[in-house]
């Protein structure tokens, strides 16, 4: 692990490089915390404020589209791929906002994905996307890492990180920790030292985050059905009935 002791290093670059991808829902020192793990920060800008409510369009003085279109909540905000999976032409189009470290985020992954999965993104009914909104320096660190491996590994170690939140997630950045899940994936440590000290894909990582706060995401997860924003936690249930009803709607040119 001798790499690795310039992986601790890479984790103070990180820190510095990525401040803005780390920064949102954590702009004041005081916040309401919603039950999350330890450095998650799935708060508000404010005190007392609810990343789940549907509060003020604009927070903390940010430009804020109210009604995003469809095509806006799909405009490109960075140069990296989008992560989808499922049919691209799909009817209905689901977006996933996450951060590694929340455990909302987690327990959606393990016991409401299987089931969209099966149900609707296998069978060509849902593309689903899912877009970095890193809360938290562990977060953001853990991020950059799923950008180290190959698009075909990426969900994988996504449920990897989420499954294993217990081991690495802590209030200081643990690279190691954080390598050795990358590494279940096939990340090297040369390949996990080397994305730690990425300005252009920390900046392209930010890219994707800024552009999710415009279109008013505020916590995690928070997802677009279509256009259609929801700022809660949501279970299968919940996401069969909105899906349900946009397969059902009539078509517009």
């Amino acid at each position: 692990m001798a790499r690795l002791a310039s992986s601790r290093r890479a984790g103070v670059v990180v820190s510095l490089l990525v401040a803005g991808l780390l920064a949102a829902c954590g702009d004041t020192t005081s916040v309401l915390t919603t039950g999350a793990a330890p450095n998650d920060g799935a708060t508000g800008d404010k005190v007392g404020f609810n990343p789940f409510s549907d509060g003020p369009e604009s927070v903390g003085g940010r430009e804020v589209i109210a009604n995003p279109t469809f095509a806006e909540v799909m405009q490109p905000a960075s140069n990296l791929p989008e992560m989808s999976w499922g049919r691209a032409d799909a009817p209905v189009t689901l977006v996933k906002y996450a951060s590694m470290t929340c455990p909302y985020c987690r327990k959606f992954h393990a016991e409401s994905f299987p089931q969209l999965k099966r149900d609707y993104i296998d069978t060509g009914k849902v593309r689903f996307i899912i877009r970095e909104f890193p809360i938290g320096k562990s977060s953001g660190t853990a991020t950059v890492a799923m950008r180290c491996v190959a698009a075909d590994k990426y969900l994988d170690l996504y449920g990897r990180f989420m499954a294993q939140q217990g081991a690495w997630v802590s209030q200081d950045v643990r690279p190691e920790a954080i390598f050795k899940v990358a590494a279940q994936a096939g990340v090297t440590e040369a390949q996990f030292s080397a994305c730690m000290a990425d300005k252009a894909l920390a900046g392209q990582l930010n890219a994707i985050k800024e552009r999710g706060r415009k279109l008013g995401i505020i916590g995690t997860p928070n997802f677009f059905i279509g256009n259609k924003l929801i700022k809660s936690v949501v279970t299968y249930a919940d996401l069969k009935i909105m899906i349900d009803q946009q397969l059902a709607a009539p078509k517009t040119n």
